[in-house]
């Protein structure tokens, strides 16, 4: 067993995967795979039940959209109404779309339309859990040929394996010990590192070591990135 679990074949992307160790490592292997086949941006979706009402923003795990464009969207539609929802509920085959030119009924549920895109490839993934993602590339390209379309497939498999396993089965944020997460609560409220070092009676140096370990554990650049991720995940109220 341990000979056969050598032997994973990824090709030219081996070595990037094996340097990815963050979010933000991730977020370049799927950006960068999206120029290469011609699309513009990317979203990894994680799946909810075919039944759930849901938004498009609160599904994206990980994303390089246009800022906002997600949250206009969800002004207006619902992520649940739309073909590419419906499809992946109804098959696991991975889809190349192209925006639709009909009538209003038929542009109703249109997400590439309503995001202003004219194709997008959407791969259904999973977790070694179960759980259901899945990848959708966006852009304007030509329509994508049948080899690059499996290639797309292949590649888009092997990150969300390694991005699964590194980033999203580790829980991020729940391993704050109380006085980090105590740390992480003066900050959302904008002290800075010398007025929490007088609240909590401790050294400065002490203040800005805990900032920076739960920098690290939330897999975050900066002090707006920490409070935003903690309050999403409920690590703070």
């Amino acid at each position: 067993m341990a000979a056969l679990s050598q032997h994973h074949r990824r090709y030219d992307l081996e070595g990037d995967l094996e340097k990815a160790l963050n979010r933000v490592d991730f977020f370049r292997l799927f950006h960068g795979t999206a120029l290469r086949f011609g699309f513009e941006h990317f979203g990894v979706l994680q799946l909810s039940a075919e039944q759930e009402n849901c938004n498009l923003s609160s599904k994206l795990v990980l994303h390089d959209l246009p800022s906002g464009l997600a949250e206009t969207y969800d002004q207006r539609h619902r992520f649940s109404d739309s073909d590419v929802f419906r499809s992946l509920h109804s098959s696991v085959i991975s889809t190349v779309w192209r925006a639709k030119v009909s009538g209003p009924e038929g542009v109703q549920n249109d997400l590439l339309g309503q995001l202003g895109f004219d194709q997008a490839v959407c791969v259904p993934v999973h977790a070694p859990t179960g759980a259901r993602y899945a990848v959708l590339y966006l852009g304007d390209s030509e329509d994508i040929g049948r080899q690059q379309h499996m290639q797309l497939c292949y590649e888009t498999s092997c990150i969300f394996d390694y991005f699964y396993r590194i980033v999203l089965s580790t829980k991020a944020g729940m391993g704050l010990t109380p006085r980090e997460t105590e740390i992480l609560r003066w900050i959302s409220y904008g002290k800075t590192a010398s007025e929490i070092a007088l609240i909590v009676s401790v050294s400065e140096h002490t203040v800005n070591s805990h900032t920076a370990t739960i920098l690290k554990k939330l897999d975050v650049v900066n002090r707006t990135q920490m409070v935003a991720k903690a309050i999403r995940e409920q690590i703070i109220l």
